[in-house]
This record gives C-alpha cells, sequence and structure tokens, in this order.
C-alpha cells in the first residue's frame, strides 16, 4: 500500500495515520473556550491536555485563591478514569486524558477524539471559573 508523507505523519491510500519516526510523537493543537489545547498521538494512544485556568495571585485576586485552590483539590475525585489534574509550579492547573486508539488511526478517529475531550472538559472549566480560577 503506498503511503505520503503529510508533516509527521504517514498516509495510507486508506486514509489510516501512522508517526513517521520522529523523537517525539507528533502533537497537534486546537483552541477550546480560549484555552490551547494539545493531541499527543503514539501509535495506539493519544494523550490530550489543557492548561484550564490558573490560580490567581494574591496581588490580584486574594479572596479568590482559597476557592480556587479548593476546586482544583477537589479534581481528581470527580475526573474520568484515565484524567490527571495537575497544579504546575506557575499555578497553572493542567487537566490531561489518555485514551486508546486504533493502531493505525485515521484523521476521524483522532478529531473524534480531540472533540469528545473538550466536550467532556466543559464541566470542568465551569466549575474553576465558578469558584474563582480563571
Amino acid at each position: 500500500m503506498e503511503t505520503i508523507e503529510l508533516g509527521p505523519f504517514a498516509v495510507a491510500a486508506d486514509g489510516a495515520l501512522t508517526p513517521r519516526n520522529m523523537p517525539e510523537p507528533p502533537a497537534l493543537r486546537f483552541a477550546w473556550r480560549g484555552r490551547t489545547c494539545q493531541a499527543h498521538f503514539d501509535p495506539g494512544w493519544i494523550r490530550l491536555e489543557t492548561d484550564a485556568a490558573r490560580i490567581p495571585s494574591t496581588a490580584d485576586r486574594p479572596f479568590d485563591r482559597p476557592r480556587a485552590f479548593a476546586a482544583v483539590a477537589g479534581l481528581p475525585d470527580n475526573l474520568p478514569e484515565g484524567w490527571h489534574a495537575r497544579l504546575m509550579p506557575d499555578h497553572r492547573i493542567r487537566i490531561e486524558a489518555e485514551a486508546p486508539m486504533d493502531c493505525p488511526s485515521n484523521v476521524i478517529e483522532l478529531v473524534s477524539a480531540m472533540v469528545r475531550f473538550a466536550l467532556a472538559l466543559d464541566p470542568y472549566l465551569d466549575t474553576l471559573e465558578a469558584e474563582g480560577a480563571a
């Protein structure tokens, strides 16, 4: 089966995507609700992530900080299986998800996984915003 090279992928005639031999797995970036999201694509897996919010600084919004920290502390118990939340050193709140993908995969599966992540992310973004993490 003949393939063509498209960026970091080899694309087969039937649309199957295979990451080419590169030092890092390919990543696609997209925006959702003003946030940059990334989809890292490995054969058999997709890892999605976004910086969902940031804890406000003491100088700007000191009264929102305790609520924002409490919202972050409660995230891990409420996230779907395979999802993780981390507080980064600069107080960004990163939400990550991993999911299996067919190998080889195709563009429809890749975009579908990105859309599912974005839609499932919405209630957590709403909660963080309501609790002062913007």
